[in-house]
């Protein structure tokens, strides 16, 4: 048995009669009571003192003789100290004794009486209203809510609460489940003590491990029914015992309560435990591995309570049917839980556990999804489990340096994005026709970010929302109907938006919009206007002037083109002149990824009519955001209201809120500066060794690695592109490909990567272009 274990559970209760405890009352606190019941106890005795009408004066708990009367002392500071943190918690407090002074410590809450064949120490607490002795299963949902909300809130109460004495080895506190394993041997049934010790056995190998890293404090331990006394609707009304209070982890306590709440579900048990946990986690969110361990812990504690009792019923301890009273429910809980496996168990506690094989999962996506549903990367697909900085995780635990994704713009996972959005959503998530301070300050940083006259801003979800709203700003502004992008565009999914993307058009185009060929260095085709001038010529001979022209300004699907800042300059004039109004496409090269500015238009001295924002400016949260002249917004407003049910929400615009201080806190823009700068001078010097590596180009993070089939002729080398990508998997580093001909390794990592990756990717280049020679 485990050191330190506390005696008094192995002690005799106190044995005095119902007749006796009107006496023990008036000695020990001068109640005048006229009659006693006794209200049991597993090890001491709690008896309710009745007036002569039948009316309740007080609970009198006469302790176990073997008791330390400073464990008592801790529990009527607990009592107060919750009460004072929370005072509208129903918590029953304890009684001054007659004459004592409580300024001089807790033992004024309690008094020795001479009785018997030992001395007890004798208590007093209010009666507060309620009943006990009720069913548990015969609680309601609500009922079961506002119990874990209850629990929560009573540990939240204690967590600024110490007393040496709340270091004990207190065997109904589930970390010490395995102390308990000498006790299987008075289990009668074989079958129970067969679930008692798989239960046992999974505690020692998953739990114990864990504990270290448990939040931990002193806790309440049992708010069960046993503990509580509850009103008509099943909410708790009193919290009557703090015996079985301990150090520990804060998960035990709301695996206690939710032990006691699911007892005699059968298979409802699990939907129940999600709604006590909704109640707990209104109050104290769960922190991934709280969760993923609460089945052990609740199996755990059915475990014990058959082993205890079973234990103090061999012993003599106590009656049997008093003892035992609960055990066949323990048992029918132990059998549900492990019927559905551990993993099944977490999951549908709510844990993120992954569930079937590759396999499954690919065909399953297919039958679910449909065949328009974009492809998934690799011949091998990677099935990611977590993620943080620049790194994923999948879920075999193999990490891979991700140089992909723009979305999670300043990291995976970014700790001061991640709690602002769990802060907000704990608190409101509504729209915009309610005055809230996140989103109209979000808008004023966001124009203070820009040059003067963007004054104006607008919250959508997306990239896509985004640019279709500029989209009908211009058409509204210009009465215009035509629409220019770059050859190899992206701007977006809607029905006006994907018409200007040609990166997934079909064969024949669209009527309405018209294409230019950037400039590009690499293969000799200079900044000529020319291009650009034909696209207006194209569109006016099918009757439409432009209402927009829209660019990237990092040109991610055409290959990442860097574009000199007069020739840009020059096309934002033509397409004035042309009647049309400019759009700044900043979901790809926005929040510092060039590292020149915030804005990638920024690098070319242009302002533009309108700037789109899209998911990277929440992390990856849906936020998204265009940016105006208010003449513009004016114009638009004279034919409708704009308004989106989740655009500019107060989570949504915390989340973004959030990115904005990780850029200047982190500086993040001197960061990405260097940060690419060693990238492309590391592959450029992978580039001289292999040959298949045509040009290295980019700005800040956003940068592409061009492979072709000849350096001399320039062709390029899909095939490579795609065999240099999957390799790279192989060697723990993602990225992708883009350009016309799908030829450019695209890399545009989160602008958490840093210098220090900088050898991972280019080692896993070189192994990668090596494999292929």
């Amino acid at each position: 048995m485990e050191a330190g274990f506390d005696t008094v559970l192995q002690a005799a209760p106190p044995g005095f009669a119902d007749d006796e405890a009107p006496d023990l009352g008036r000695r020990a606190f001068g109640v005048d009571a006229a009659a006693a019941e006794n209200l049991g106890s597993e090890r001491d005795q709690t008896f309710l003192l009745r007036d002569r009408a039948g009316g309740p004066l007080a609970i009198m708990k006469v302790s176990n003789a073997a008791e330390d009367p400073v464990t008592l002392d801790m529990e009527a500071l607990a009592a107060l100290h919750a009460d004072a943190a929370d005072p509208l918690l129903p918590v029953a407090l304890p009684w001054v004794v007659p004459g004592a002074d409580p300024s001089e410590g807790p033992a004024a809450y309690r008094t020795r009486i001479e009785a018997g064949a030992a001395d007890h120490l004798i208590r007093m607490y209010d009666v507060l209203p309620g009943r006990s002795r009720f069913v548990a299963s015969d609680l309601d949902d609500d009922a079961c809510t506002a119990w874990g909300e209850t629990t929560a809130r009573l540990g939240r109460a204690l967590r600024g609460f110490f007393h040496p004495n709340a270091q004990r080895t207190m065997l109904w506190d589930v970390q010490h489940a395995p102390a308990t394993r000498p006790f299987i041997a008075d289990i009668a049934d074989p079958h129970h003590r067969e679930l008692v010790t798989r239960t046992l056995d999974r505690f020692e190998e998953v739990v114990v491990p864990s504990w270290p890293r448990l939040r931990a404090q002193v806790l309440h331990g049992d708010l069960t029914v046993d503990n509580a006394l509850i009103d008509e609707r099943g909410r708790i009304t009193a919290v009557i015992d703090f015996g079985d209070m301990s150090h520990s982890a804060l998960a035990m306590d709301v695996s206690s309560a939710t032990e006691s709440l699911v007892a005699g579900r059968g298979e409802d048990l699990f939907r129940v435990a999600r709604l006590i946990l909704d109640g707990y986690q209104r109050i104290t969110p769960l922190e991934p591995e709280e969760l993923r361990l609460l089945g052990e812990l609740i199996a755990a504690r059915a475990a014990i309570t058959v082993a205890i009792t079973s234990w103090r019923v061999a012993a003599g301890l106590e009656e049997a049917d008093f003892a035992q009273r609960f055990n066949d429910l323990s048992i029918s809980t132990l059998e549900t839980i492990l019927d559905a496996g551990w993993d099944e168990t977490a999951r549908r506690l709510g844990a993120d556990v992954p569930r079937g094989d590759d396999t499954d999962l690919i065909a399953r996506r297919e039958a679910a999804m449909g065949p328009a549903m974009e492809p998934l990367t690799y011949g091998r697909p990677i099935r990611m489990a977590s993620a943080r900085g620049v790194w994923m995780t999948d879920t075999e635990g193999r990490t891979y340096l991700d140089c992909y994704n723009n979305v999670p713009c300043v990291g995976h996972a970014h700790p001061r994005v991640a709690e602002a959005i769990a802060r907000r959503s704990r608190t409101l998530n509504t729209n915009m026709r309610y005055l809230h301070e996140d989103a109209i300050e979000l808008a004023e940083r966001l124009i203070a970010s820009c040059a003067p006259g963007l004054d104006t801003v607008a919250f959508v979800n997306s990239g896509s929302e985004a640019n279709d709203l500029a989209w009908r700003l211009a058409t509204a502004f210009t009465g215009n109907t035509g629409g220019l992008c770059t050859a190899f565009a992206y701007h977006g999914i809607s029905d006006a938006i994907a018409p200007l993307s040609p990166e997934t058009w079909p064969p024949g185009g669209h009527d309405h919009v018209e294409t230019w060929a950037p400039p590009d260095p690499y293969r000799d085709v200079p900044p000529d206007a020319g291009a650009f001038d034909a696209a207006i010529e194209r569109l006016a001979a099918r009757g439409h002037a432009p209402a927009v022209a829209i660019l990237d300004g990092v040109l991610t699907s055409d290959g990442f083109l860097d574009l000199p800042p007069a020739y840009v300059q020059d096309l934002v004039r033509r397409t004035h002149e042309a009647g049309g109004l400019w759009i700044a496409d900043e979901v790809q090269g926005g929040h510092g990824r060039t590292g020149d500015a915030l804005w990638s238009f920024e690098r070319f001295g242009t302002t533009p009519d309108l700037v789109t924002l899209g998911k990277p400016m929440g992390n990856g949260h849906p936020v998204a955001a265009v940016i105006t002249r208010r003449e513009i917004a004016e114009r638009f407003g004279e034919g409708t209201v704009f308004f989106s049910t989740f655009g500019g929400n107060p989570v949504s615009a915390a989340a973004a809120l959030a990115v904005l201080d990780v850029l200047e806190d982190e500086r993040v823009l001197e960061r990405v500066r260097g940060a690419g700068e060693a990238l492309r001078a590391a592959v450029r010097e992978v580039a001289a060794r292999h040959p298949a590596i045509g040009d290295v180009r980019g700005m800040g993070l956003a940068n592409g690695i061009e492979l072709v089939r000849d350096p001399t002729t320039k062709e390029p080398d899909p095939d490579a592109a795609s065999a240099v990508r999957d390799g790279m998997r192989e060697h723990g580093v993602l990225v992708g490909t883009s350009g016309p001909h799908g030829n450019v390794l695209k890399v545009r990592p989160p602008l958490a990567f840093t210098p220090d990756e900088v050898p991972v990717f280019t080692a896993a280049l070189d192994a990668a272009l090596a494999a292929r020679s």
